[in-house]
């Protein structure tokens, strides 16, 4: 949670965490979606109006921005407001068959593992991965917030960011920031995986 006085940023809750600057939040988000673009630090300020010095200065993690700031900025970027308030989900997880926190059913036998929780406003897309060993297969980074979801459900396969994948066995779970290049490659005949896309 973004907490304005007037049109000036004073704190930033995050669900379940307590208050923190939220200047270093903007800027590290600054500072990836800047790279994400390609774009000079002057280009950026000139396409918001603003002094380069004081983009610099945002992404350094000084200053007090205003919302119209902000706005501009967004923008500028091509990206939505909320990317730039809110944390990136910027690493791999991977929860092993078995591990996990259960929930478990008083009158059947039945448990339920949360994976993963849907972020607000996102959307998921599920496909069924059919696939054999060979050929790794390689994905180009997908728009900016992308995460991918993957459960193996029959053979082995080698699964994230192709800088550091995971080997993967039948009921392991991995997700990945998809807006970075990532590969699944399958290790053994007739492996299958459920794969959930999700974007913003």
């Amino acid at each position: 949670m973004i907490v304005f006085q007037g049109e000036r940023i004073v704190r930033y809750k995050k669900q379940g965490a307590g208050m923190t600057q939220p200047i270093s939040v903007i800027a590290k988000s600054l500072v990836r979606e800047r790279a994400r673009t390609g774009l000079s630090l002057a280009e950026v300020a000139r396409r918001a109006g603003i002094a380069k010095s004081t983009l610099s200065q945002l992404e350094s993690g000084n200053g007090n921005p205003s919302l119209e700031t902000l706005w501009s900025l967004c923008v500028a970027l091509d990206i939505p407001f909320a990317r730039l308030l809110e944390p990136q989900v910027n690493k791999t997880q991977v929860i092993r068959r078995g591990e996990g926190t259960k929930v478990v059913a008083e009158q059947a036998n039945y448990q339920a593992i949360l994976l993963a929780a849907c972020p607000p406003g996102a959307r998921r897309d599920i496909y069924l991965l059919l696939t054999q060993p060979g050929a790794d297969r390689i994905s180009h980074p997908h728009p900016p917030g992308s995460v991918e979801h993957i459960i193996v459900t029959q053979g082995r396969a080698r699964v994230g960011l192709t800088s550091a994948p995971e080997e993967l066995g039948e009921g392991d779970y991995i997700c990945y920031p998809a807006d970075q290049e990532h590969v699944f490659q399958a290790l053994e005949p007739d492996t299958q995986a459920l794969l959930i896309a999700e974007q913003n």
